[in-house]
C-alpha cells in the first residue's frame, strides 16, 4: 500500500524527549505548517478546544500523550505527593476530557488511560506506571494508523472505477488523525493505485476545514481536487458529476445516526435525492453503544465570531446579530448508505453488536 510516501510527518505526536505533545497548529493551515509542542495540560486542553488540534481520532490522540505529559510533568514538580497521584491524574483526565463535548474519540482515550492507571497502580512504583502510560499512548496512536490502513482499503474497494467524481465535506485526512485519514484514505489509496479519483471539496463552513485544510492536503498528494462553497453541493450533484460522497464522523450513535461537521445532513439530504451513495468513514472507537440515537449527542455550540468575522478582512454581518453557530449536525441513519470502518462497511440498518467491547467508545 503506497500511502506512506505521501506523508512527511505525523499530525499528532511525542516528542524525542517524552515530555511534549508535537502537533501541527492547524488554524494556521494553509499558510503555515507551524509545529507547537504541548508540555501540561492547559497547553493540550487549550489547542483541542481552539481547534488546533481537531478530528477525532488526533483529538483522542493528543489527549492520551497529554494526560500522559501533564502527569509525568506534574510528578516531577517539587513537593508531589505520590499519595495523591491517583487524584491528580483524574484531575488532568476530567480537564482535559471537558475541552470539546461532541467527538467520542477524547472521552474514549482518557477512559482508556484511565482503566490502564487503576490496572497497574497497586502493582508499580511511580515511575513504571508513567512508563506504562506512555505506552498505552502510543498503542492508541499505533492503533489509530492501522485502522486507517485498513479503512482505506475497504473504502477503495467503492471507487470502483478510473476518473470517479467524490464529494467530501470537512476534513477527515491526514490532520484528523495521527496518518492517512479516514474519509481520505481511500482517495490516497485510489490515487496511488493509478484510479485518479476527481475530488469536490465543500469549504465547510464556519471554520472553513474543507478549505484551508482538505484542498491543501489533497493537492499536496496530486490528487485532482475542485473547490467549491457548502450551498453549491445541490447544484454539483446535478451536473452528474458526483458519483460517491465520503465524509468522516465524530460521533456514531447505536443505531447508526451519525454526528458530523455541520452541513453533513445536508449533504445526505441531497444524496438521498440524487441517488448518490452517501458514505461515513470511521474507526470503531466512534460508535459509542451508550448513545442510543443521534438525539442522545451533545453537539457543541461555537463563538459567533466564526460565522461574523473570521477569515474575512472586514466583519461581513452586522453589529449585535444574533448567530447561531452549531459545530455539529446529525446525519439519520437511514439516510447513510453504509458505515466504513476499520472491520469492514457496515450497511442499515445497522447492527454493530458483533463488534468486540474494545472497539468500541467505552
Amino acid at each position: 500500500m503506497q500511502l506512506d510516501s505521501l506523508f512527511t510527518y505525523d499530525s499528532v505526536a511525542l516528542n524525542a524527549a517524552g515530555d511534549g505533545v508535537v502537533i501541527v497548529d492547524q488554524t494556521l493551515l494553509p499558510g503555515e505548517e507551524r509545529f507547537l509542542t504541548l508540555r501540561d495540560e492547559h497547553e493540550v486542553y487549550e489547542a483541542i478546544a481552539k481547534l488546533r488540534v481537531r478530528g477525532a481520532p488526533a483529538i483522542g490522540i493528543a489527549a492520551a500523550y497529554g494526560l500522559y505529559v501533564a502527569s509525568r510533568r506534574a510528578a516531577a514538580e517539587p513537593g508531589f505527593d505520590i499519595a495523591n497521584a491517583r487524584d491528580e491524574f483524574y484531575r488532568i483526565s476530567r480537564y482535559l476530557c471537558s475541552a470539546r463535548p461532541t467527538a467520542v474519540n477524547l472521552s474514549a482515550a482518557l477512559r482508556r488511560m484511565e482503566r490502564r492507571f487503576d490496572s497497574l497502580a497497586a502493582r508499580l512504583a511511580f515511575p513504571e506506571l508513567l512508563e506504562a502510560l506512555h505506552g498505552e499512548a502510543e498503542a492508541i496512536k499505533a492503533e489509530d494508523m492501522a485502522m486507517c490502513r485498513s479503512i482505506a482499503g475497504f473504502g477503495a474497494e467503492l471507487i470502483s472505477r478510473p476518473g470517479m467524481g467524490i464529494l467530501t465535506h470537512c476534513n477527515a485526512g491526514h490532520y484528523a488523525v495521527s496518518r492517512y485519514g479516514t474519509a481520505l484514505a481511500p482517495i490516497y489509496l485510489a490515487q496511488s493505485r493509478g484510479m485518479a479519483p476527481r475530488v469536490y471539496v465543500d469549504e465547510t463552513r464556519p471554520l472553513m476545514q474543507g478549505a484551508r485544510i482538505t484542498a491543501f492536503e489533497l493537492q499536496k498528494a496530486g490528487v485532482d481536487v475542485t473547490l467549491q462553497c457548502d450551498n453549491m453541493a445541490a447544484s454539483l450533484m446535478a451536473s452528474g458529476k458526483i458519483d460517491l460522497i465520503f465524509t468522516g464522523c465524530d460521533r456514531v450513535a447505536a443505531n447508526g445516526d451519525t454526528a458530523n461537521k455541520i452541513g453533513t445532513s445536508a449533504l445526505a439530504v441531497l444524496a438521498s435525492y440524487y441517488h448518490i451513495p452517501f458514505y461515513i468513514l470511521g474507526p470503531t472507537s466512534s460508535i459509542d453503544p451508550t448513545t442510543v440515537s443521534g438525539a442522545d449527542i451533545p453537539v457543541e455550540q461555537r463563538g459567533e465570531d466564526e460565522v461574523t468575522e473570521l477569515y474575512f478582512r472586514k466583519r461581513i454581518a452586522p453589529e449585535g446579530i444574533s448567530v447561531y453557530n452549531p459545530a455539529f449536525d446529525i446525519t439519520p441513519a437511514s439516510l447513510i448508505s453504509g458505515i466504513v470502518t476499520e472491520k469492514g462497511v457496515f450497511r442499515y440498518p445497522y447492527d454493530f453488536s458483533d463488534l468486540k467491547q474494545k472497539d468500541l467508545a467505552l
